[in-house]
């Protein structure tokens, strides 16, 4: 399917130059003069090499067709993620770095979707949102104001984000997993 270059998101596997290519960033560039251009940072489904692309906005790309099935994470250590389909529990391992630092909000028993393009594991996608203990916060400091300030706080799973002051260590927080940011005190 033929979809215009502006419409390239993360996660989309698009076809070029003969492979398939998992999209991990996208940038639109507006320059000052001449006209819109968009630059795609992706890698080979295949092999897993990295590459950037640089396409007008009105451009199209092979967007290839993707099967979703919703997977269970069993376990996984520094190089590879064990995943069961739900339909018929067959187990499948990819590589940590198909996730990338989003492999840190795993859980285990979590369901995810992971995208398939001949049988073949391309594209893991986790839920918008995850709930996670602050292992790490520093003290309130006194003066500040609760609408702009934020401190550092680390989870439980080693990452460090940003928190509103109010929160403190132990507390469970959702944090979106597309950016890292602190949403809002679990309840």
């Amino acid at each position: 399917m033929k979809i215009n270059a502006n419409l390239i998101r993360i996660g989309n596997v698009i076809e070029h130059n003969g492979k398939q290519w998992a999209v991990l960033k996208t940038q639109i560039v507006q320059p000052g003069k001449g006209g819109a251009f968009i630059t795609v940072e992706m890698r080979d489904v295949r092999t897993g090499t990295k590459t950037n692309e640089r396409w007008r906005t009105a451009d199209t790309v092979e967007k290839c067709n993707v099967e979703e099935k919703e997977c269970t994470y069993l376990f996984g250590d520094a190089d590879a993620l064990t995943f069961m389909d739900q339909e018929n529990f067959e187990q499948f391992t990819v590589t940590s770095e198909l996730l990338g630092d989003a492999a840190a909000f795993l859980q285990d028993g979590m369901v995810v979707a992971v995208e398939f393009i001949e049988g073949s594991p391309v594209g893991v996608s986790l839920p918008e949102k995850v709930v996670m203990t602050v292992v790490e916060a520093d003290p309130v400091v006194k003066g500040q104001t609760a609408s702009s300030s934020y401190k550092p706080a680390k989870l439980e799973n080693g990452l460090k984000i940003l928190v509103p002051p109010f929160i403190a260590e132990g507390e469970k927080i959702v944090v979106a997993t597309a950016d890292c940011s602190y949403v809002e005190r679990a309840k």
